[in-house]
Formats: structure tokens, C-alpha cells, sequence
């Protein structure tokens, strides 16, 4: 059986489907064909046996019938052709008429000659092994005996079962004829049923094959209708769509990664050469020049860090955990944050409203977004300037008081390398805002930035969650 099932897993789909469809049908015919087969045998015998009591024999031939046994008559003619006619006594002895085939007398034709029971319908074989439907009746007392009386005797009428054989046999053979047709038949149909049916899917084989094989992400599949098999080619189509883009995005970010990196390395290789060359001459460089390009190296290098970091970042998947989800309070996020800022701009006036809120998401990477926001309020900022953070019903506003976005360039500040025209001298890799997209999106929030009134640029982190925190935290 086990071995059977493997070979069937073998041959290809449309096979397994045709020959399920033609087992089906033959199943389904045999069933119908032995049901007209069973039907019509029971028909014909129900025919049979009505025919056989409605059959009598006249009483006349009977007593001629008997004597002719007698020896005191001469044969009468047979009363109907197509039957056998025999007399059977209490005892059992049959009396029959020349050239006909006696009957074996059973115990329930017995019965009926005794009287003990009204008349019996069986099957029974003649002398020559013949099978014969019989039909026994004790008729009225019609055979005279010595003594004045009548003797017990039952009359058995029978006719041969080839009758009903016969065409039962015809029967079978033109059912099988017809069945063999009908599953031959199936299963062609079946066979091009699945071939059709199945067209979509050998479709999208060839499809799945060649972008195997060639890594082409353009080729896309022509759906039709709205079964499961365009439901399959839609998602093809959407997995390939999604591929094609990711490919270009990592494309992309190659290309934006090693345009960033060249303008520090350069640098970098620039100041290091003046460096050794200095130590390969001989020749000293003034020691505020060397300290100067000391002072370079250490930046490039501190961005390339920073780009580095930002890039492992970015390179996570998207659909990826980022981490363990914390229940975290965002005003101590956001606090942690602003003391970082002052850090970094001193003489700038941050003023700060922070109402609790607590939220679900991973601490790191939130703190790292939050602090990039501010980062870009303090680099934008003007000297002495001010910037505004407030945190109400879950909502995280910065604003500074800067020179401002341009309404054209807001839909750009959060694609990944991306930095105005008037940002590209400040320090930056054009990434963190990019981060802060991503980090608020796995936490369930929304994050905008827009003019703010007056001057300056505001950004908005929005983020679900509440003012308690969970009991139990």
C-alpha cells in the first residue's frame, strides 16, 4: 500500500487527477450498474413468480395426467408450452409426462401434497441439473382412489431460470461495455479537465522557473477570474512586485552607502598621506596644522562610525522583531533624550513639557529615534536659539527655530540618504530620520514633520498607549 502511494506521488498532478476522476466515475458506475443489474434480476423474478400462480393447470388435464401414470389414459396434450407440469404425492413419487424432465421434490413441495401447507414457490434443479423456478398448490380434490375417496397430490409448475439468466447475462455484458466506455471516457475527460485546469499553474511553474533561472523580477503572470488559481498568480505577481522593489531599495542603498562613505575616506586618506608624508621627508608640520589634521581624522572617523551604525540599523528587515517589547515610559525616554541635546548645544534655550506616557516598544531603538529628532532641532537651530519639546496624550513635539523646510522637500526627509540642499556641509549620513520612521512604525505610531508657525521645522511623533502604566509594571 505504502509503495503504491509512492508511485502515485510520482506521476505528475494531471495524472493523479485523472485517474482520481476515472476511479471516481468507475466507482460510481459499478455502483449504478449493479444497482440495474440487482433491480432488473429482482423484476424479473417478482415477473416470473406472478406468472407461475396465475398459471394453474385445468383440472381435466390433471386427472388425465394422473391416469396416463395409471396406465388407464392415454397422454393428454401438454396445456401450455414453456412449462413443466409433474404430480407429486404424499409419498413423494412423481408423475410426469414422456420426454419431460422430472423435477426434485422437495420437502416444502411434500407439505403441500400432505396438506399441511396451502402451495410453495422455490428454485429447484431438474434431473438434468437444469435450474427451474417451481410453483406449488395442492389442487381441488380432483384424483379418485379406490375406496371412493381422493387421494393427497400437489401440482408443481415450473419454467427454467434461463429465462431470467439469460438476459440478466446480456444485461451484464452490455453494462460492462457501457461502463468500460464511461470510465474510458472519464477518464480522458478527466485528463483534459486537469490540463486545462491546470494551465494557471503550469504558468506560473514556468514562471517561478525562469526567475530561478535568469533572476528576472519583472515577469509577471496574466490573472484571470477570481478563483483560487488567479488568487495564486495575484500573489505571485505581488511577491515578485515586492522582490523587485526590495532589490532596487537595497540596490539604492548600496549605491547612496559607498557615495557617503567615498567624501569621508577621502578625506581621511588625504589627511593621513599629509601625515606620512610629513614622517617621510623629514619635513615637521607646524604643530597647530598637525593638530588641526589630527582633529580631522578624529571626525571622519566619528562619522564613519556613525554611518556604519546607521547602516546596520537599516539593514534589518523590516518584518523583523527588532527586539523584546518593553512597556516603557516615554516622558523618561524623552528626558533622557533632552539631556543628551544639551549636551551637544550648549547655548541653546531647550525647553521641555512632558506629561507620562507609557508605551509599548523596544527602549533602544525608541531612545535612539527620539534622540535623532532632537539632534536635527539642535543642528538646524540658530545660535542661541530655542527649541520647544512637549509631550501630551501620547504625542512628542519638537520644534525649533530654524531656517525651515521648504514645502517641496517634506515629502523627501525621511528616504534614506536624503538631505537638502542647505544640510549637505552640516555634519550627517542623511540616515536618522530614516531610523526614526522605521523605529516608530514597528511601535505602532506615526511620526511628521511640517513647518511650524513663524519659522523653524516641528516634528510630531504620535505613539499608542497610555497615561498609567499597566498594573503589575
Amino acid at each position: 500500500m505504502t509503495g503504491t502511494l509512492h508511485r502515485l506521488r510520482a506521476l505528475p498532478l494531471r495524472t493523479r487527477l485523472a485517474l482520481l476522476v476515472a476511479v471516481a466515475v468507475a466507482v460510481a458506475v459499478a455502483a449504478v450498474a449493479a444497482a440495474c443489474w440487482f433491480v432488473t434480476r429482482v423484476q424479473l423474478e417478482q415477473q416470473m413468480d406472478a406468472s407461475l400462480r396465475s398459471s394453474k393447470v385445468d383440472n381435466i388435464y390433471l386427472r388425465t395426467l394422473y391416469n396416463y401414470c395409471q396406465g388407464t389414459s392415454p397422454l393428454p396434450p401438454p396445456p401450455f408450452t414453456g412449462y413443466t407440469v409433474q404430480l407429486i404425492d404424499s409419498q413423494g413419487t412423481v408423475c410426469i409426462a414422456p420426454k419431460a424432465v422430472a423435477m426434485h421434490v422437495s420437502p416444502a413441495d411434500i407439505a403441500v401434497a400432505e396438506g399441511r401447507q396451502r402451495d410453495a414457490l422455490h428454485s429447484a434443479k431438474n434431473a438434468d441439473g437444469e435450474k427451474m423456478r417451481v410453483y406449488t398448490y395442492a389442487p381441488v380434490q380432483i384424483i379418485p382412489v379406490p375406496g371412493g375417496t381422493t387421494g393427497s397430490i400437489a401440482v408443481s409448475i415450473a419454467r427454467p431460470m434461463s429465462e431470467i439468466d439469460d438476459p440478466l447475462s446480456t444485461l451484464a455484458w452490455v453494462l460492462l461495455a457501457v461502463s468500460g466506455i464511461g470510465v474510458g471516457g472519464a477518464g480522458a475527460a478527466g485528463l483534459w479537465v486537469a490540463r486545462t485546469g491546470l494551465r494557471p499553474v503550469d504558468e506560473l511553474t514556468e514562471a517561478v522557473e525562469h526567475v530561478a533561472r535568469t533572476e528576472d523580477l519583472t515577469v509577471r503572470i496574466p490573472v484571470e477570474g477570481e478563483d483560487e488559481i488567479a488568487r495564486l498568480s495575484r500573489s505571485f505577481n505581488s511577491m515578485t512586485a515586492s522582490l523587485a522593489s526590495s532589490r532596487d531599495r537595497q540596490a539604492q542603498l548600496i549605491a547612496d552607502a559607498g557615495h557617503e562613505l567615498r567624501t569621508p575616506l577621502t578625506s581621511l586618506r588625504t589627511n593621513i598621506e599629509l601625515l606620512a608624508r610629513s614622517d617621510d621627508t623629514g619635513r615637521a608640520i607646524p604643530p597647530d596644522d598637525r593638530r588641526a589634521l589630527m582633529n580631522s581624522v578624529k571626525a571622519q572617523m566619528t562619522e564613519l562610525a556613525s554611518l556604519i551604525g546607521d547602516l546596520q540599523e537599516l539593514a534589518r528587515p523590516d518584518a523583523a522583531n527588532p527586539g523584546p517589547l518593553q512597556v516603557i515610559a516615554l516622558h523618561d525616554i524623552a528626558d533622557t533624550a533632552l539631556e543628551r541635546a544639551r549636551l551637544r548645544g550648549p547655548e541653546l534655550t531647550i525647553r521641555a513639557d512632558l506629561t507620562p506616557w507609557y508605551v509599548r516598544a523596544e527602549p533602544a531603538a525608541l531612545e535612539r529615534a527620539v534622540v535623532n529628532v532632537l539632534d536635527n532641532a539642535v543642528k538646524f537651530s540658530p545660535p542661541h536659539g530655542t527649541i520647544e519639546v512637549a509631550l501630551r496624550n501620547g504625542e512628542l513635539a519638537v520644534r525649533d527655530h530654524g531656517p525651515g523646510i521648504p514645502a517641496e522637500e517634506l515629502p523627501h526627509v525621511f528616504e534614506r540618504f536624503w538631505r537638502s540642499p542647505s544640510a549637505r556641509q552640516l555634519p550627517g549620513s542623511g540616515l536618522g530620520l530614516s531610523i526614526v520612521a522605521r523605529t516608530v512604525q514597528q511601535a505602532g505610531g506615526t511620526v511628521t514633520l511640517r513647518p511650524a508657525a513663524g519659522n523653524g521645522t516641528e516634528a510630531l511623533i504620535r505613539l499608542p498607549g497610555a497615561p498609567q502604566p499597566p498594573p503589575g509594571l
